[in-house]
């Protein structure tokens, strides 16, 4: 009981000691963007950001914590361990009160990435633990360090091997990324011309594992009086309220698939059981399902992928079952890898 009253005093004070130098207010236009991230937010889900420079893919990134949930007070423990360990932790600060966000150079070797030295410390991925790691400019990140991403994405741990020592730190985090559609960064642009060659763009391209593509979204260049207009901006407070729609309702049966809770959505993303009821109220999205996985020749990795985002979107608008509506606006969020450098 004395653990249970400090845990949620410790709770209460981390969410009221939030305070963010920056707001989605900020970025003008972009609905589009902000309402992948929204879901991404929401469920947990990876997501690469593509567009050409200027376009406010970083922008976008850098507001993303904005909206994530406050850490709990176990959470916090477990980051602050981390991060003195890490021999990152300022000696001043206490506990860590906000979720973490990373965003490393690009020339990071895959030590710096995953951790490792003689005597083991974390590196980016475990710093990155209940938090955001940002890796811009993905292409010129070296292949062996986006590879080396694999094992924390899908165990949420990392193991460092060594003689006399094999220790594993958590690794659970939300993967964001953003690249230039192309070397030059004006493929597909309405305003300048690409001067990239094929062989040029697919260089490119091949750096990125299949694995490492989550969602997706296009922040496109915005028109000038996009930029002018006075009118109502989404802020951060309403990106928030929007992605824990589902917190203020009780949870539901196991079978109508609710969220898990908000403050759990790094340890427990978004997750479909394989439960009966799950089937039936698919059946009536299978038509449109197999039909956008024909058409974009997708995997059994992007099917469940489009389902758990599928789940997210009907959760925020708290919807009991998965819609046809829902599979097809996760479904978009997929078309990168067959329309966007066609």
């Amino acid at each position: 009981m004395a653990l249970g009253i400090v845990g949620a005093y410790g709770d209460a004070l981390l969410k009221e000691s939030q305070e963010f130098l920056v707001d989605f207010k900020d970025v003008r236009g972009q609905q589009t963007a902000k309402r992948a991230i929204e879901i991404s937010c929401a469920g947990g889900h990876n997501i690469l950001m593509i567009g050409p420079p200027g376009s406010g893919k970083t922008m976008l990134a850098k507001r993303m914590p904005t909206i994530l949930p406050p850490l709990t007070f176990e959470e916090a423990l477990e980051t602050t361990k981390l991060h003195s360990v890490g021999g990152v932790l300022d000696p001043g600060s206490g506990l860590v009160g906000e979720r973490p966000y990373h965003s490393p150079h690009h020339t990071i070797s895959d030590a710096g990435l995953i951790g490792g030295g003689v005597i083991p410390r974390p590196g980016e991925v475990s710093l990155s633990h209940n938090g955001l790691l940002f890796l811009d400019e993905l292409p010129e990140f070296h292949r062996n360090v986006l590879e080396v991403l694999r094992q924390p994405l899908e165990d949420g741990s990392v193991t460092i091997t060594r003689a006399a020592m094999a220790p594993t730190f958590p690794a659970r985090f939300m993967l964001a990324a953003a690249m230039n559609p192309c070397p030059c960064g004006f493929r597909n642009d309405r305003t300048r011309e690409c001067q990239c060659t094929t062989p040029m763009i697919q260089r490119s391209i091949s750096k990125i594992s299949g694995p490492a593509h989550g969602s997706h979204r296009h922040p496109h260049r915005r028109p000038r009086r996009e930029l002018q207009r006075n009118a109502l901006h989404q802020r951060t407070g309403k990106l928030r309220k929007d992605s824990r729609a589902s917190d203020a309702h009780p949870p539901k049966a196991a079978g109508t698939l609710r969220l898990m809770p908000r403050k759990n959505l790094l340890q427990r993303p978004n997750v479909i059981p394989p439960h009966p009821h799950v089937l039936r109220t698919l059946r009536h999205c299978e038509r449109l399902l197999e039909r956008a996985m024909i058409q974009q020749g997708l995997s059994a990795r992007a099917h469940d992928r489009i389902l758990k985002v599928a789940r997210t979107i009907a959760d925020i608008e708290d919807t009991p079952s998965i819609q046809p509506k829902h599979i097809g606006e996760a479904v978009q969020y997929r078309s990168l890898d067959r329309t966007y450098w066609a």
